[in-house]
């Protein structure tokens, strides 16, 4: 028997068989491209990479946001999510009215509340955040939430390690969801310590062997701390020394990110996801009781932001982030402002920008000077010629490594949030972003931004098309595996 010869024709039969799931299962043409390229033209790893990092869960529902199973209490929580919004909407505050739509589509979409009566208080880098989350920790009296996409065991994350074990002595219930990908240096030592005093903790996703895992490719990026139901906190900062810019750690890479402070019903989204993601790692079944969800009267309203959380992953109908995003830039009559580590925008979000500034529209990009990838930032740097031919202006930033996520749209919506502008936080992380309809809030983050740029070095076209041509090939190479980045 000729065994060269079967082996032919079996390899050709799977291939086959990969090549028409490929068509059926991916969604992009694009992505569809590049998988059955890297099948067909990279023999059996190709193939081993569509199924380790290619298959879409978003149809297959191995994730559910379905917190109760009583489908009478779900709808009256949905009932009472949709009174309270329109009561929101009739409030007539001008930055919600010019961005109704993008409320709406959130709303309708995800369910996701439209909530008054927030304080809202922005975070720059990790020396303004942690000494907000330490005391608000140390306040907690009933429960406290938080997950993380990296949680290092190191000096801060050890601080807030031996809070949440001492309110859980104290009687406060302590949830902690990681990471088993980002947070992985702390499953030997900090989660055992952890959960022997009292505090429960569960690895999102658990990876048993990280070189066959699909897995891997569905990771949960957000960051979240929900305490007492009423406070929360929201965005790009991970728990890590290296978000800490201290004379301590002088020597380390500056970083350069934003955080938000949420108190009020803004908070019960958030604390929506925490419990759904909770039921699904840790197989228990928690219940929107009314301690995770005080009734809007009990809160105390400090300030009267508008909020509302926008949040996407496998678990969820459509890419909703990507959407809100989209809309926000859409509904932009002067100014858009963007902040982003990872600019692998795909044809539709880059098409968005260039409508807006061929109609007038100031679209300002801030980007890492230098990027933790090498193969990312040569993606991004791809797009940049076209973009600025058309009008949009790229920055980038040279006093460390930018790692914020935030867009400011006519200084009237501000976004902060754990989504980059890749397709990776779009379609297969789960991430969530906060959205606050405020002028006040819109103006502070956007001067934020204008202060970043002093430490940015803008990219002229002339110099940036007379780059070697070897440079504009990595680029233009390393885009056309950007959809499976």
């Amino acid at each position: 028997m000729d065994w060269i010869l079967v082996y032919e024709i079996l390899y050709t039969l799977v291939l086959i068989f990969v090549c028409l799931r490929i068509i059926s299962e991916t969604h992009t043409t694009s992505k569809t491209l590049s998988y059955l390229l890297a099948a067909v033209f990279v023999p059996f790893f190709g193939m081993i990479f569509y199924f380790l990092f290619g298959l879409s869960y978003r149809k297959k529902k191995i994730y559910s946001k379905k917190l109760t199973e009583n489908d009478v209490l779900a709808k009256k929580i949905r009932d009472d999510i949709y009174k309270h919004s329109k009561q929101t909407f009739n409030e007539n505050d001008a930055s919600l009215q010019d961005n109704r739509e993008l409320a709406y589509m959130l709303l309708k979409d995800s369910t996701s509340p439209l909530t008054s009566g927030n304080s809202v208080k922005l975070l720059k880098n990790g020396e303004t955040k942690f000494p907000e989350v330490l005391q608000a920790l140390r306040e907690a009296k009933n429960h406290i939430h938080i997950e993380y996409y990296i949680y290092e065991d190191d000096k801060i994350g050890r601080e807030i390690g031996e809070i949440l074990i001492q309110k859980a002595t104290e009687g406060v219930d302590v949830r902690f969801i990681y990471d088993d990908f980002g947070s992985s240096s702390v499953r030997r030592k900090l989660v055992p310590r952890l959960i022997s005093n009292r505090v429960k903790a569960f690895p999102f996703y658990k990876i048993y062997f990280i070189l066959l895992a699909n897995r891997i490719n569905f990771r949960n990026h957000r960051k979240i701390i929900v305490i007492d139901g009423q406070t929360a906190f929201v965005g790009g900062i991970n728990v890590s020394d290296r978000y800490i810019n201290s004379p301590e750690n002088a020597r380390q890479l500056f970083w350069r990110d934003t955080h938000l402070r949420i108190d009020g019903p803004g908070v019960q989204y958030l604390q929506y996801l925490f419990l759904c993601d909770w039921n699904f790692c840790s197989e228990e079944k928690l219940q929107p009781e009314n301690r995770y969800f005080p009734r809007s009267g009990s809160l105390p309203v400090k300030d009267n932001k508008i909020v509302q959380i926008a949040a996407s992953g496998p678990d969820s109908d459509t890419p909703a982030i990507l959407y809100s995003i989209l809309q926000a830039i859409n509904l932009a009559k002067k100014e858009i402002l963007i902040s982003t580590p990872y600019f692998i925008p795909g044809e539709i979000l880059v098409e968005s920008l260039v409508i807006a500034s061929l109609s007038g529209i100031s679209v300002k990009l801030l980007v890492p000077g230098k990027s933790d990838s090498i193969l990312v930032n040569s993606a991004a740097k791809s797009y940049y010629k076209y973009l600025i031919q058309k009008g949009i202006e790229i920055y980038q930033y040279r006093k460390g490594f930018l790692h914020a996520k935030t867009l400011v749209a006519d200084r009237k919506i501000a976004i902060v949030g754990t989504a980059n502008m890749d397709g990776r936080s779009f379609d297969f992380n789960f991430e969530v972003n906060a959205i606050v309809y405020d002028e006040e809030t819109a103006n502070e983050l956007g001067n934020i931004f204008f202060d970043d740029l002093k430490d940015a070095e803008r990219i002229d076209l002339a110099a940036w098309i007379s780059r070697p041509g070897y440079i504009r090939l990595m680029e233009k190479t390393a885009r056309l595996v950007s959809p499976l980045l």
